[in-house]
């Protein structure tokens, strides 16, 4: 198996995972029996791209140090307009 494959490109693979009879229970009442891989495959790529986000973040602060409260606030405004722009966009 290639580790340095990109998430959701190549063949699938059978794998047994062990989670809480809780969260199985969850994800069929979501999506019914035959959607589980579907979705337990999309929140394994989110978590990925979350996991690459964190590196890029730690790489970036280790070099230009930490964004201040004021930096943050203004990126996410930018990002609020942003998303507003593409909804309004898609309707």
């Amino acid at each position: 198996m290639d580790d340095h494959a990109v998430p959701g490109e190549g063949p699938t693979t059978a794998v047994s995972v062990s989670m809480h009879s809780g969260t199985i229970g969850a994800v069929r009442g979501r999506v019914g029996k035959r959607g589980v891989s579907a979705y337990i495959e999309a929140a394994v790529q989110r978590q990925i791209e979350r996991d690459n986000l964190d590196e890029l973040i730690t790489a970036a602060e280790t070099a230009h140090g930490a964004l201040t409260p004021e930096e943050v606030a203004a990126k996410r405004k930018q990002l609020a307009a942003a998303r507003e722009q593409h909804h309004s966009g898609a309707a």
